[in-house]
């Protein structure tokens, strides 16, 4: 068993149910670790500890008298500083949002309040969290626990390498563009991006934003594939409101053995080439469920035009943010766009268009994207999961040199587009589908990769499921050295 910072949060939980640690003495624990390896990463960035002190005692307390808080009783947890915490701030890594601090929580927060949880901090994210690095100018770089020189991922680059580095039990997120699952492959952890629609955001905006935006859903992160399951059922469902209406009721796993499973893998797409190593990791994957007598193809596609996939997501994408642009960079963007060719399809071109994407044009794109719904949904008919990359490569050195879409990474000994490989994020999440970015190894310099698993819409618990699997029989998290 790993030791008690890397466990998960189930095993930590069940450690403070059998009193083999109290709840301050753990809370401590981590404590000591933030004030020890903190400063060498800067992925918590935002704390309160007298409040967190206070409920760890309460924790104990209400232990000794044989009542339960619920499935994480005790557990310290920090979450993406995106969240709402009533007292602390909440700046999405904008400057002039430094003081603004949150009156009331996010419901998600309320909600791992509510199971038990001791939150005691806020990790590190990109300005408006739009970038797989997480810089800012309010807080600074988060590294990355396996490579200082690396980036962590991003938005939710302080949340994995917290957790890579035990230095909190458990984390969550949010993903509109791979921000939680690109993190997780980047740090080696587990990261669920969940079914569009079934954890409720509210609180998780800027100042004055209520509305859900598009593609965006918040999910966990975690050390373990039984605690993405946890946090998962903990965050999900719908807010007041809806829930006078609704409720959600996910299916269970229907494969929990590996011989029952039909998996289709994908190594490589046109539009993001993917590194050696990474399509080595994942076809190691591939070959361990053969192995197992999964029914695995390398040929099974749903019927979709990648390209035009990926075309619709940007724009989607690029609209579904567009909301704060200020008006300088709607201009700017209005003269960029008088100068663009009809036929540019480069990002900035897509970027520029979706930034000041008309309501009738969005309406296409939005029933293409359900055209792309209908066409997943009938591959799920014959596969119960697709495997494939996360991102192209494994975490690249920090760049904060210019715009996100003029940065580079290096891609089978090439310097490509960091933004190609936002098609790993969108293949998957503009058609509102569940995916999970679970280990699968480590490239030869040592570098986290981890696997893609995507499943239907509402099928999360499977593809969890799966995730947890592997990390039973083919590869678990794995502490970074140097975090002893």
């Amino acid at each position: 068993m790993l030791d008690l910072p890397f466990r998960s949060a189930k095993q930590l939980a069940a450690a403070i149910k059998r009193k083999k640690i109290g709840c301050a003495e753990l809370l401590d624990l981590y404590l000591a670790r933030v004030e020890k390896y903190n400063p060498r990463l800067n992925a918590i960035i935002a704390t309160d500890l007298p409040a967190a002190r206070k409920r760890a005692k309460a924790a104990d307390q209400a232990l000794a008298r044989g009542r339960s808080w619920g499935p994480l009783h005790g557990v310290p947890m920090t979450i993406k500083e995106s969240f709402n915490v009533a007292g602390l701030p909440t700046t999405w890594g904008v400057p002039a949002l430094k003081d603004n601090v949150a009156k009331d929580n996010a419901v998600a927060v309320d909600r791992f309040l509510a199971a038990g949880a001791v939150l005691f901090g806020k990790t590190n994210v990109p300005i408006y969290l739009a970038d797989w690095q997480s810089f800012n100018a309010v807080y600074g770089t988060t590294k990355n626990p396996w490579d200082v020189t690396r980036s962590p991922g991003g938005s939710s680059g302080g949340s994995a390498a917290a957790l890579a580095a035990g230095l909190t039990g458990l984390e969550a997120g949010s993903d509109i563009g791979s921000s939680i699952r690109n993190p997780a492959h980047y740090c080696g952890v587990y990261g669920h991006k969940p079914t569009w629609g079934i954890c409720t955001p509210r609180g998780h905006a800027m100042p004055g934003v209520v509305a859900q935006s598009d593609i965006s859903a918040i999910g966990p992160l975690a050390r373990s594939a039984e605690d993405i399951a946890l946090a998962l059922q903990v965050m999900a469902g719908p807010d007041d409101i809806d829930g006078a209406g609704w409720q959600l009721k996910l299916p269970a796993p229907r494969k929990t053995r590996f011989g029952q499973l039909k998996v289709a893998v994908m190594l490589d797409d046109p539009n993001a080439e993917v590194d050696r190593e990474v399509r080595d990791r994942i076809q190691a994957v591939a070959d361990f469920l053969s192995k197992k007598k999964a029914k695995v193809s390398d040929k099974a596609r749903p019927d979709i035009d990648t390209s035009e996939l990926q075309r619709t997501y940007v724009l989607l994408l690029r609209a579904a943010t567009s909301a704060r642009l200020t008006p300088e960079l709607v201009q700017r963007n209005e003269e960029i766009l008088r100068l663009l060719a009809p036929g540019d399809e480069s990002y900035l071109a897509r970027m520029t268009r979706g930034n000041l994407l008309p309501h009738r044009d969005w309406l296409k794109l939005n029933n293409a994207r359900h055209h792309f719904r209908l066409k997943w949904a009938e591959f799920f008919k014959d596969y119960d999961l697709l495997l494939c990359p996360t991102a192209s490569s494994a975490a690249f050195p920090h760049d904060q040199q210019g715009e996100r879409h003029e940065r580079t990474i290096e891609v089978n000994g090439k310097r490509v587009p960091t933004t190609d490989q936002l098609f790993w994020a969108g293949y998957s999440g503009v058609a509102y589908l569940p995916s999970i970015s679970a280990p699968a190894g480590f490239s030869k310099s040592g570098l986290p990769i981890g696997v893609q698993i995507i499943g239907a819409q509402y099928d999360d618990r499977q593809c969890i499921e799966l995730a947890r699997m592997l990390e039973q029989e083919f590869q678990a998290f794995v502490p970074p050295p140097g975090y002893d």
